[in-house]
């Protein structure tokens, strides 16, 4: 349960903080911090909560890095679905605190809510394949990143760093195209709120990070230098 709840914290925290850079402050009137902002805000999302949950629960946050961490034998079978279960609960809370964050000023209207789209839904209108190829190679990457800079055979201490501006990096390359995944729970809770579309599309951002995450689970399992503990 402590894994579990940390985990729920973390998902929490990630939405909470690069969702609610999106939504809050990236459009901001002349300070507003533009994807790039938006970018970075993400990859620290991550890096803090590395080193403040890591040593508990492995710092997961993604129910794509989970499952690439079990099929790249880093993470049992057994915890993926209570991870998964905890990982899109508390990215659904983090967004529920940002949606009460975001209406409440008068005339506030919540516009697409940082979700994420493809077709006339992405933020640069790009169609359901290069949002498909976008998220499957972007989470694939992500996996590799994680699966290396955790690898028993680098030097410690430094995970955090290279995970979070490999995050910062992705969401730089991918923010025009669907406004970044890479992450089914985060996702998830952003459609939730707000409907329509974006549950309609909602598949595919499960489908491609978990397909990429898949893959980078095998590769990175057959480029590690040594047997895994």
């Amino acid at each position: 349960m402590k894994k579990l709840f940390a985990e729920f914290i973390g998902t929490m925290w990630l939405v909470l903080g690069g969702c609610g850079s999106a939504v809050l402050a990236a459009g901001y009137p002349e300070l507003g911090i533009g994807f790039a902002g938006v970018a970075l805000a993400f990859g620290l999302t991550v890096l803090t909560m590395v080193y403040a949950i890591g040593h508990i629960s492995g710092c997961h946050l993604n129910p794509a890095v989970s499952v690439g961490l079990w099929i790249g034998g880093r993470f049992s079978g057994k915890e993926l679905f209570p991870y998964i279960v905890a990982q899109v609960l508390g990215g659904i809370t983090g967004a529920a605190i940002l949606y009460l964050i975001a209406t409440g000023k008068d005339g506030a209207s919540i516009g697409n809510f940082a979700a994420n789209g493809y077709g006339e839904y992405s933020p640069d209108g790009y169609n359901m394949t290069a949002a498909l190829i976008t998220e499957i190679v972007m989470t694939f990457m992500f996996l590799i990143i994680i699966l290396g800079a955790t690898h028993k055979n680098t030097p410690k201490g430094f995970a955090g760093i290279a995970i979070g501006l490999g995050l910062t990096l992705i969401h730089l390359i991918s923010i025009p195209v669907t406004n970044t995944s890479v992450n089914p729970a985060r996702s998830t809770s952003q459609a939730l709120f707000v409907g329509d579309w974006a549950m309609g599309q909602l598949w595919l951002f499960w489908v491609a990070p978990i397909i990429g995450a898949a893959i980078a689970g095998v590769v990175y399992k057959a480029l590690a230098p040594a047997q895994e503990d």
